[in-house]
């Protein structure tokens, strides 16, 4: 049997030329913001040697204590010039109150960054960054990846972050980017995705592959791994998928698929509870029962560790 420690290697491996790592992650702090229920702190960090990323990170105005930190991974949408201001203001398909104001008020820190091509980050197209990197031996979706695990690194310097606590979450490609960064980095302790459980096999089966934007295409993908084997990596920690059942970004075939997979690798790992899907009679939205599953299992997976 393949270990998990060379399964990630190889799938690391898929994500083309990626930036050389540094030691540390330089931060500039550009302003602190008061935004009523809780301080905001608007950052620049390095975190790829390329290009300085613009940041949030929202923390309760009372804590005494290290605290929990969410990495919120902002989605697509189409909406290019929202980026991470999405953590702070719901777009129209996230319900409210924000996740910043949602998260902090469970006393949960939150960090989000501008991914490629988004919020303070935008300006070459989506299709114009893919080619570009493609010709220079890099992937769109490792990039990005790559900023988000190097996003982990800053959290882990922190003195008010309880590094032992760390979860990601997101919606359609921020859900994306939760299981794929929780796969590939194991110091993320809690998964959480919204409407982002695509099998690739399925999709191209449904011939549903243009319901998605050019990012997350990873060259030779389907050589070595199904969408579930991905997720499997994430096992035995904690992981939480709410999806719709008529959300034709997430093809109804492929949630069984995946869900089946994933209930037998947890079961095998002696973890069943630390599984669970989630499906609603939505499309692809977050619902007022979805925001109350993920708050829920966010503290009751927390409060186990």
């Amino acid at each position: 049997m393949i270990s998990k420690g060379s399964q990630r290697k190889k799938l690391f491996s898929l994500l083309g030329d990626l930036p050389e790592k540094t030691d540390t992650v330089s931060v500039k702090k550009i302003r602190d913001l008061d935004k009523g229920t809780f301080l905001l702190e608007v950052l620049l960090l390095d975190l790829n040697g390329i290009d300085l990323v613009p940041a949030y990170f929202a923390r309760p105005k009372k804590s005494n204590e290290k605290m929990p930190v969410v990495l919120f991974n902002h989605s697509h949408g189409g909406n290019y010039q929202l980026g991470k201001t999405e953590l702070i203001q719901s777009s129209d398909y996230l319900q409210e109150p924000s996740f910043a104001e949602e998260l902090t008020g469970m006393g949960y820190g939150v960090l989000c960054i501008d991914m490629w091509g988004f919020g303070e980050r935008r300006g070459k197209a989506e299709s114009e960054i893919f080619k570009e990197m493609l010709w220079k031996g890099q992937v769109m979706w490792g990039m990005m990846i790559y900023d988000n695990m190097r996003a982990v690194d800053y959290l882990m310097t922190r003195d008010d972050v309880d590094s032992s606590r760390i979860a990601t979450l997101g919606m359609s490609m921020g859900g994306l980017m939760a299981w794929w960064l929780s796969a590939l980095d194991v110091r993320i302790k809690v998964c959480v995705d919204i409407a982002a459980q695509v099998d690739a096999e399925t999709l191209v089966k449904n011939r549903g592959l243009d319901h998605h934007g050019f990012y997350s295409y990873v060259p030779s993908l389907l050589k070595y791994f199904r969408t579930s084997e991905i997720q499997e990596l994430i096992a035995p920690r904690p992981h939480l998928s709410v999806v719709g059942n008529d959300d034709r970004l997430t093809p109804f075939a492929g949630l069984t698929i995946i869900d089946e997979a994933l209930s037998q690798k947890y079961k095998q790992e002696g973890k069943s509870e630390n599984w669970k899907m989630v499906r609603y009679q939505c499309g692809h939205i977050e619902t007022a029962g979805m925001r109350a599953e993920i708050c829920s299992f966010l503290q009751k997976m927390f409060r186990v560790m």
